[in-house]
């Protein structure tokens, strides 16, 4: 008797979590893929016989001729979009309501990685943060962080140049050191040199933050199924020994920048100053620091009100900095990965690019400047044309924080109401490499976003650093970053394909973000050049 009611309340419990929410868009008329219970749409990406991005564009591809359809987020229904107007309308003109993030984890769990500008919920306390780290961000203060970064550009040329003849390197590991000096350097004020000292701690606890196989893979893929159970387990973003190593490096650089009075332009210094509220945000004029297409479509994608009434304390610093080093130390090195893999792919675009960075060091004297690296019109366009074919993010999402209702526009439609909660995708991978915005998109040819063509792009089919006012904060660092690199790699190396180069690449699918499976590896030969 016992065996049958704990059997009926079973499959009762089974029917009510597993198998009703998979009815949300059918009920709906929303036309969606096929669900699994529990695990949705994503039952590859669980099981890891797929990488996300191409799970996703099968959901994109099914509908071509929708404005939006049903996908399954695990347990989660959400809404894809795919219609560029309409995305332009959810995260820009109606971002009052979507105007946050969904969730990794419950808020309480992890505090300090809920304090970060990425997790923040929407609302006033987020845009407080954001007008107060905006200025941050500016041309003139990316300026001040140039120099720093420079030193670290010169540092990984000159380590690859000591054996004198070609070294085959495995590109994502030293982009990755390389992004961990950077971020040191400009946010922590530290200096590492993490290809000589390969073990410094500064990049172990990197490596730690950024890891999320074994149990901290587990606790988002239990959070994305039930966020109840992960309030339950408690299992945070941030271990807590990377928790005390960041935070009492920064509560000791800036007790120290304070009694001796010490002034470094790096990032630690700006949030010190935003944090006595001395911080200027007006920009400067430099017509140069916004050449680039990524940069316009941020200028074009809406602004948060000027605000600037919280106070921030020193573990609101200590967020912001492992939110940068969480966001450069995966995103920005995949960046500079699949743009040296195109390149050298593509040896004719690598010698256009190289007579640009020649003529552009012969201007300077043999020493890149800021306005010079960001005036070089084929290098914005082929690292745009490697954030289109492969965006660091290939899924962006917006939760609404109260309901909406997207009226009917085209012939067989009507009303859809999203109530408070809702969660809509925009599939940046698959809108990136549409054949209806993107001719030929398979293609790596950087001549899509010349003068003469980028003027005919919908700024809303290309999403490498999001759109709206939560588009990527550090955006300009990121791009002032990758170009740097790029050109210094270019100035001393010829980037060739070597035995181990996997053409085409296969994408790791224990990874959310692009990894190749065997890593990239290349050939930086030497190359003698006169200023």
């Amino acid at each position: 008797m016992w065996l049958i009611i704990f059997i009926i309340a079973l499959a009762i419990l089974f029917y009510y979590t597993g198998i009703k929410p998979t009815k949300y868009w059918k009920d709906r008329g929303i036309p969606c893929i096929e669900p699994w219970p529990y695990v949705g749409n994503f039952a590859e990406i669980v099981f890891k016989t797929r990488a996300a991005q191409h799970v996703v564009d099968d959901v994109y591809c099914a509908f071509p001729e929708r404005r939006y359809c049903g996908v399954y987020n695990f347990n989660i229904p959400a809404l894809m979009l795919r219609d560029p107007e309409l995305i332009k309308k959810i995260m820009v003109k109606e971002f009052d309501t979507f105007a946050q993030h969904r969730s990794f984890i419950p808020e309480d769990v992890d505090p300090l990685w809920n304090k970060n500008m990425f997790a923040m919920k929407g609302g006033e306390k987020w845009q407080d943060m954001r007008s107060t780290l905006s200025p941050t961000f500016t041309s003139s203060k990316m300026k001040m962080m140039f120099e720093l970064m420079k030193d670290c550009s010169k540092q990984f040329s000159n380590y690859h140049l000591k054996q004198n003849n070609m070294v085959t390197i495995e590109i994502k590991d030293a982009f990755t050191r390389f992004a961990t000096d950077v971020i040191a350097t400009t946010a922590f004020g530290i200096t590492c040199n993490s290809l000589e000292h390969k073990d410094n701690e500064f990049y172990l606890m990197g490596k730690k933050i950024s890891d999320f196989t074994g149990l901290r893979g587990l606790s988002f893929l239990i959070a994305a199924i039930s966020p109840t159970l992960a309030k339950i387990l408690r299992i945070p973003v941030f271990s807590p020994e990377a928790k005390l190593f960041f935070g009492n490096l920064v509560k000791e650089t800036i007790q120290i920048r304070e009694e001796k009075g010490i002034v470094r332009p790096d990032m630690i210094h700006l949030l010190m100053e935003a944090k006595k509220g001395s911080l200027e945000s007006k920009e400067q004029s430099n017509k140069a620091a916004d050449t680039g297409f990524p940069t316009v479509h941020k200028s074009e994608t809406g602004k948060v009100p000027k605000r600037q009434k919280t106070k921030i304390s020193d573990e609101d610093i200590t967020a912001q900095c492992l939110g940068f080093f969480f966001a450069g130390f995966e995103s920005v090195s995949n960046m500079m990965c699949f743009a040296c893999y195109e390149l050298a792919l593509h040896p004719y675009v690598q010698e256009i690019l190289r007579e640009e960075v020649d003529q552009t060091l012969t201007k300077c004297h043999g020493d890149f400047t800021y306005e010079a690296l960001m005036g070089m019109k084929y290098l914005d366009m082929v690292v745009t044309e490697s954030l289109r074919k492969w965006p660091p993010f290939p899924i962006n999402d917006r939760e609404s924080i109260r309901p909406f209702t997207i009226e009917a526009e085209r012939p067989g439609e009507k009303p859809l109401y999203l109530p408070k909660g809702s969660v809509c995708i925009i599939p940046a991978y698959s809108i990136q490499r549409d054949p209806k915005y993107f001719p030929d998109p398979d293609k790596f040819d950087p001549e899509r976003f010349n003068d003469e063509n980028k003027g005919g792009i919908n700024p809303f089919t290309f999403h490498s650093f999001g759109a709206g006012p939560r588009n990527c904060i550090g955006s300009r660092f990121a791009l002032m970053e990758g170009k740097l690199i790029v050109a210094e790699i270019i100035s001393k190396f010829e980037i060739v394909p070597v035995e181990k180069t996997q053409i085409p690449i296969e994408i790791n699918t224990n990874s959310v973000t692009p990894i190749p499976t065997e890593g990239i590896w290349l050939g930086f030969k030497p190359r003698m050049r006169d200023i």
